[in-house]
């Protein structure tokens, strides 16, 4: 087993280190989202964390973990005999990105159904990390049914299993700890707010601090015991003052100054529920208690505050996380207790130079202080920032519109690409429609279907006793069917001809509205420009939807009309993401008032661009941005040439955009 890198050894980063003891210390608090640029230590600190629980008394031979001295009374194994009990280490269980339903809950054991005849249950990791740490690497590539089982097991303690034939439900309270990329992509809604509380990680740009992060992790490679053995003495400090801060917690008191500061602040960010007030109070509580008082200060409010609230006030998935500091010291500064609750400038931490160091996180001795650059841009993803392609008349970017709610828009047929929210799929994990043989390894099996196929034949296979007599022939595979994400290619017009102030600011506020619309149905993104003599990839295919937006807001405009030279580089970008990602279909939306102009028979190059995505079936829509008295209707023949439909910009928030996947359908159809 590898030795873990020292929680108390990591530099700087702290308030992740920080977050992840107010969260051993009290987990009610509600776990921690790590949201931060690649090789910040997220991980590191998570996995390190685990070192430091308490152990936890568990029943003797319970797969559940029930509390010896509070047995669940409902859990499986039970009912649990009073004395039989033993202690063990906090279990931290990792959640694989790509990990099945049943592993996750649990199922009925297959092996024993079929080969003993009995009803039996195999626990699943919901059942391994209850009293522990669940961690979710890369939480915001979860797919979108484990992470409705993990809201469930979150909001209610416990996991209830209904499947074949299978009746269960145990307790599974778990300190849920996530850590994720913005460029990635982001964190849905519901599941983002049931993080008690989110930091912002990113890579100091301090060179001591750096060069201390190397020699750290340099040395821990080349011999981790001896590593670990020389932060001993300040992990098992850390480790007694977590338990101290326990035994306090019960005896802090949340009075009602800090209680109305509490309830202040989160009306003043306007935040949604009351789950934030909540966390807060847990958290303030929690503060105190590491710190070592029995009251709640203002200091505590105002750290909790930081913590809990940035990634509750996001209005919409393109405002970047953060809090207004200013505003929060006058809302607390307004509202201070009259009962000295809301003061507390002069209460130190009782042990300065203690293993909680300065502000009561721990500092290593030799660590560098510093505090690190800013927070992670989302911009920053892939690709890098569009260049000018050029040709006079360049104008400085127009802000966009608000967005507004689209209607879906979908690619027709049934595909299989990754899960999602777009377009109907054969998945792994949706509703099952019914089964087949299998094609290749079995990856999930149909039961009823298998047991059906394998009963005619028990007789001549002389079955004698309860379990059944199964031969591979017999088994069959479940086939489901769900929604699948696409990558959505937008193909911007950004000449001279879309150039008029007003006008950009509408056609930027539609791209965005449909970027918000690719969010929430959990599809890939590129955005392609073109204007001047050619055509840029502003950003290649991601799942990081904030990035295209912040591309989308500072697109320049100005130029001719390189239409041709737009498609053949979209073109030239889906035959590349093919390669990459063969099942994940695409979706290419043109944003266009139609024209072409610039090069030897602009028009004609353009329509033959046009026919290969119609050749290859590539579903497309065009927004066609054409305005004023005179109308060409150009963009209406680029979509018939595209093989797919065209919609004005005013046509895109009416209803009349319902019936425009069946309208792409029978273009397909027709051509």
């Amino acid at each position: 087993m590898s030795t873990p890198f020292p929680f108390t050894a990591v530099v700087g980063q702290d308030d992740l280190r920080l977050a992840l003891l107010l969260n051993a210390v009290s987990p009610a608090v509600g776990g921690v989202l790590v949201r931060g640029e690649k090789g910040t230590a997220k991980s590191t600190a998570v996995r390190a964390l685990s070192a430091l629980m308490p152990e936890v008394d568990v029943v003797s031979g319970c797969r559940f973990s029930c509390d010896p001295h509070s047995p669940d009374p409902g859990c499986p194994d039970g009912p649990h005999e009073p004395g039989a009990s033993g202690s063990r280490p906090a279990r931290m269980v990792e959640l694989p990105v790509g990990a099945s339903e049943d592993r996750l809950v649990g199922a009925l054991d297959i092996e024993r159904a079929l080969a003993e005849g009995v009803k039996a249950f195999e626990p699943g990791l919901l059942a391994d990390a209850h009293r522990g740490i669940l961690y979710v690497d890369e939480v915001n590539l979860l797919h979108d049914h484990l992470v409705d089982l993990l809201l469930d097991a979150a909001a209610m303690g416990a996991s209830y299993v209904e499947r074949e034939g299978v009746s269960v439900r145990h307790a599974s309270k778990f300190l849920l700890v996530g850590t994720m990329n913005p460029e990635e992509g982001e964190l849905r809604p519901q599941l983002l707010d049931r993080f008690g509380l989110t930091v912002e990680v990113s890579a100091s740009r301090e060179p001591d601090q750096r060069v201390e992060v190397v020699r750290r992790r340099l040395a821990h490679d080349d011999d981790p015991a001896g590593f670990a053995a020389r932060w001993a003495d300040e992990e098992a400090a850390v480790r007694a003052r977590i338990v101290a801060a326990r035994e306090l917690l019960p005896s802090v008191r949340l009075g009602d100054g800090a209680l109305r500061q509490i309830a202040a602040t989160c009306a003043a960010f306007e935040v949604d529920g009351m789950r934030a007030d909540i966390v807060m109070a847990r958290t303030a509580t929690a503060l105190a208690a590491w710190a070592g008082r029995t009251d709640v200060l203002a200091e505590d409010v105002r750290q909790a505050a930081l913590l809990a609230l940035p990634h509750r006030r996001r209005r919409n998935p393109f405002d970047a996380p953060g809090l207004d500091e200013d505003k929060l010291d006058e809302t607390l500064e307004e509202f201070g207790g009259p009962d000295g609750d809301g003061g507390g400038d002069d209460d130190p931490d009782p042990d300065p130079d203690g293993p909680g160091g300065p502000g009561g996180q721990p500092e290593p001795d030799d660590a560098p202080q510093g505090d690190g650059d800013a927070a992670a841009r989302p911009e920053a993803g892939e690709g890098g920032e569009p260049q000018p392609s050029g040709g006079a008349g360049e104008q400085s970017p127009a802000r966009a519109a608000e967005p507004f709610r689209t209607k879906v828009l979908s690619v027709p047929g049934l595909g299989e690409g990754a899960a999602g929210r777009r377009s109907r799929a054969r998945t792994e994990h949706g509703r099952t429609t019914g089964a087949r043989r299998p094609q290749g390894a079995l990856t999930k099996l149909h039961l009823a279907a298998t047991v059906q196929a394998a009963a005619p034949h028990q007789r001549a296979r002389g079955r004698s006793g309860p379990g059944l007599v199964v031969r591979r022939d017999d088994l069959r595979q479940a086939t489901r069917e769900g929604r699948e994400g696409n990558l959505v290619l937008f193909v911007v017009d950004a000449s001279g001809s879309m150039a008029a102030r007003q006008r950009m600011s509408a056609v930027k506020g539609a791209v965005l509205s449909l970027l918000l619309d690719a969010y929430q149905r959990r599809d890939k993104v590129g955005l392609v420009t073109f204007r001047g003599s050619a055509a840029d990839v502003a950003l290649p295919p991601t799942s990081s939807v904030d990035a295209a937006a912040a591309r989308l807001e500072s697109l320049p405009t100005g130029g001719r009309t390189p239409l041709a030279a737009g498609l053949l580089r979209a073109h030239e970008v889906l035959r590349v993401e093919r390669l990459r990602d063969p099942a994940r279909r695409a979706l290419v939306v043109v944003v266009t008032d139609g024209r072409a102009t610039g090069g030897p028979e602009p028009v004609a190059l353009a329509g033959r661009a046009a026919r290969l995505f119609a050749a290859e079936g590539v579903a497309s829509v065009v927004v066609d941005c054409e305005s004023g008295p005179v109308r060409l209707g150009l963009a209406g023949r680029l979509a018939g040439e595209l093989g797919g439909t065209a919609v004005t910009l005013d046509e895109l928030r009416a209803d009349s955009i319902a019936g425009l996947v069946q309208d792409v359908q029978g273009n397909r159809r027709a051509a």
